[in-house]
């Protein structure tokens, strides 16, 4: 991951239980809907089978890297498979050492001021408020207060409507996951309405962009 490129688009897609022969379309509609960054997480089936598929079909117009990874056996095996970046959801020391050691992006989950803290000292690219839904944009500017310098990144319950009040509180980037990879929308394998919804987030960034501009 060149983490000044994902700046720019600072959306993250999450992928998760997917079905192997959900890859390929799945990969296809997150490139056609705009989308430059996607986690699969480690306790998908099959995580690092369809990390290595993702890449190969993606051809570096998307960014693939792995979530939910616990252990430093998980973190050999997405790095293997080609993730270039890696999600947790609390902070795992081992795999925050590996990730430092080797200049690997990482984004640790946290939530109290004491585990961002944690997590932002350990070596975090930014850290993952998670889940953000529970205390809401508000919560970010508090956080931002003493810590003007941790870069945060807004996991579950960020939408469309609520993601310019993320990013205007502090967040540094945002993530989405099963409010657009539904799976009732999955199962009947309904990538327009997939599509549709990954468009809506970035139309919503970058009319946050324009109103910044103004």
């Amino acid at each position: 991951m060149d983490v000044a490129e994902f700046k720019k688009l600072p959306i993250m897609g999450i992928l998760r239980g997917v079905e192997p022969g959900m890859i390929e379309p799945l990969v296809e509609t997150a490139i056609s809907g705009g989308l430059k960054t996607l986690e699969i997480t480690m306790n998908t089936e099959g995580a690092a089978e369809l990390i290595s598929k993702a890449v190969r079909l993606a051809q570096k117009r998307l960014c693939i890297g792995a979530g939910t990874v616990l252990s430093k056996e998980s973190l050999k095996s997405a790095l293997d498979a080609g993730a270039t970046f890696i999600v947790t959801p609390v902070l795992v020391g081992d795999v925050m050492g590996v990730c430092r050691k080797n200049k690997i992006p990482v984004f640790p989950g946290a939530l109290s001021p004491s585990e961002v803290y944690q997590a932002w000292k350990a070596g975090a690219t930014m850290v993952k408020v998670f889940p953000a839904k529970f205390f809401g944009p508000h919560y970010f500017k508090e956080i931002k207060g003493p810590f003007n310098d941790i870069e945060l990144l807004a996991c579950a319950g960020v939408t469309p409507e609520n993601l310019a009040e993320y990013f205007a509180n502090g967040a540094s980037a945002v993530s989405f996951g099963a409010s657009v990879f539904r799976q009732d929308w999955l199962k009947e394998r309904d990538f327009q309405s997939i599509n549709r919804s990954i468009k809506r987030y970035l139309e919503a960034f970058r009319e946050k962009e324009k109103g910044g501009e103004q």
